[in-house]
């Protein structure tokens, strides 16, 4: 398994809410809507699961989300779905993962985590010693 195989699970499973195996259209919108602050419309969500759908399901499985997140694009929507997945995990929305948000991130993933844990996590990738993960931080750590 690849190592994007792997960080990707965690994904999965935080938009998977049901904990089928799959995502569904409902599933996808309800997520986004969280993640972004504004509620995508249910027949866009439609529209996304039915193009990146592999096997003609109506579901996206973990190699769908796999495979997109693999095929990339351009060098600006790498950008873009970096920053939605800082969003994700900036869940006090100051522009940093702090411990406190990290633990809660986590939380929501299923893994249980203490702050002193959550913060040697982020002091791995922390390069300027501030005790949070800037975007930049962030970024360097997905590579």
């Amino acid at each position: 398994m690849s190592k994007l195989y792997l960080e990707l699970e965690g994904v999965f499973h935080y938009f998977d809410e049901n904990g089928d195996g799959k995502i569904s259209a409902l599933e996808l919108r309800n997520r986004l809507g969280l993640v972004v602050g504004d509620e995508l419309l249910l027949k866009e969500a439609e529209d996304a699961v039915e193009s990146l759908d592999s096997d003609g399901d109506g579901f996206l499985g973990l190699d769908d989300l796999v495979r997109l997140m693999e095929s990339g694009g351009g060098e600006e929507e790498k950008m873009e779905d970096l920053r939605k997945a800082f969003g994700i995990y900036d869940t006090e929305g100051i522009g940093f993962i702090t411990p406190k948000s990290l633990k809660r991130m986590l939380s929501r993933l299923g893994e249980s985590k203490s702050i002193d844990e959550c913060k040697v996590m982020i002091k791995h990738f922390d390069l300027n010693g501030d005790g949070v993960l800037s975007f930049e931080e962030f970024r360097v750590m997905m590579q």
